[in-house]
């Protein structure tokens, strides 16, 4: 066959459809089970605090079954909206998260000391979310051509907006997102091809003089008690002791689900940052084996998503947001073991929140979406190989 006649009978082949292309499988079965299992263990961590309120035990799961929804509309949409467009839109989301930051500072409600949330209407709506998948995105337009740190558009249309949304998200106080958004970002570097000297050179010192010199008193208070909380176990300890407690009592196959003892007054918030601490309690060892192979699972999945891409945008962006999902998912696990000092970080998928079940459910949307861009390629050659 002529490589003219080649080209003809290429031009005749139809144009797959990815909406006729199903999304990764793996990928869907494992976040099927983490929403489901987050919304069995909210219930059963909230329905007293509910109580308590004067509310029906249902009102946090209702809440956050809207969230999966919502979640759930968006993931589909993005999982047949090219990734690649996002690519020219990510600037104009960060103008956006920012704004939103801005107003959190202005109008935004505060809680235990903290100003993170931003009500409009009856949305309750936590911005710092928000910038996990934005930065994501900035960060794999900024490296998908090259390591190179210090360019004009590089430090204009991704540096920029990124240390404008953490210097926000500093202030709200939120050290967690910021450490979170801190080490994607590393990571993406490096998975790009970039100098571990060069990030050793600059984030070090940088560490440094923010525990040095920009932690708060109570972060630094965080920091002293994750060493020793047994030294004020009624005071600043409390909340750790109360979680490790929680963990031993689930034993090995837990006390059951529903039957909890330390989500009904001992533990503070346990249906967010200490859901872990009440599921372990309630499922056990194999409970929470089964959590960790979840996570470990999504993290499988995500870079074999990104390995088979052909295109480096789409690896990083994979990567990204395939980090930043189970890196938060397994930092929540630590902190709830006092692996690591205290921080207000929830598990995807798995902690009460609307804003963050949507963003998490929006961003493994992205992931479905570069595995259909990826099989469709694959089918195109097939389709180009039997002509």
């Amino acid at each position: 066959m002529s490589y003219q006649k080649y080209q003809d009978n290429t031009r005749n082949i139809p144009e797959i459809d990815i909406k006729k292309i199903p999304p990764d499988k793996p990928l869907a079965v494992t976040v099927a089970f983490l929403v489901v299992i987050g919304l069995m263990i909210i219930f059963s961590a909230s329905a007293q605090k509910c109580i308590d309120m004067g509310y029906t035990p249902l009102r946090f799961f209702v809440q956050q079954l809207l969230g999966v929804i919502v979640g759930v509309v968006g993931a589909y949409f993005l999982s047949n909206y090219h990734y690649k467009n996002l690519k020219n839109k990510s600037f104009l989301f960060a103008i956006i998260v920012i704004i939103l930051l801005v107003l959190v500072k202005l109008v935004g409600t505060t809680v235990n000391g903290a100003q993170r949330w931003l009500y409009i209407g009856p949305v309750n709506l936590q911005p710092s979310e928000l910038a996990k998948p934005v930065v994501v995105m900035l960060m794999a337009g900024a490296f998908c051509k090259g390591t190179k740190i210090f360019t004009k558009s590089k430090m204009l249309l991704a540096y920029l907006p990124i240390l404008i949304m953490v210097a926000l998200i500093f202030k709200q106080p939120n050290l967690s997102m910021v450490l979170l958004l801190f080490i994607t970002s590393v990571t993406m570097y490096l998975c790009a091809g970039g100098s571990i000297k060069l990030i050793a050179g600059l984030g070090i010192p940088a560490v440094t003089v923010l525990l040095l010199k920009g932690l708060q008193d109570y972060q630094s208070s965080r920091i002293m008690t994750w060493l020793n909380p047994g030294a004020d176990p009624l005071g600043a300890g409390y909340n750790i002791v109360q979680s490790l407690v929680a963990i031993a009592s689930g034993s090995f196959w837990g006390v059951g689900f529903g039957n909890s003892k330390q989500k009904l007054a001992w533990l503070p918030e346990a249906h967010t940052d200490f859901i872990f601490s009440v599921y372990s309690e309630e499922m056990g060892f194999i409970g929470c084996l089964l959590l960790i192979c979840l996570f470990w699972s999504l993290l499988q999945r995500g870079v074999i998503i990104a390995s088979k891409c052909p295109d480096m945008y789409g690896k990083l962006l994979a990567l990204g947001l395939t980090f930043s999902l189970c890196f938060q998912g397994f930092f929540n696990m630590w902190v709830a073991s006092s692996f690591v000092p205290a921080t207000g970080v929830p598990m995807p998928f798995i902690s009460y929140g609307g804003t963050s079940i949507m963003v998490s459910l929006w961003m493994v949307g992205i992931l479905f979406n570069i595995s259909k861009e990826n099989e469709k390629k694959i089918r195109m050659q097939q389709n180009v190989r039997y002509l």
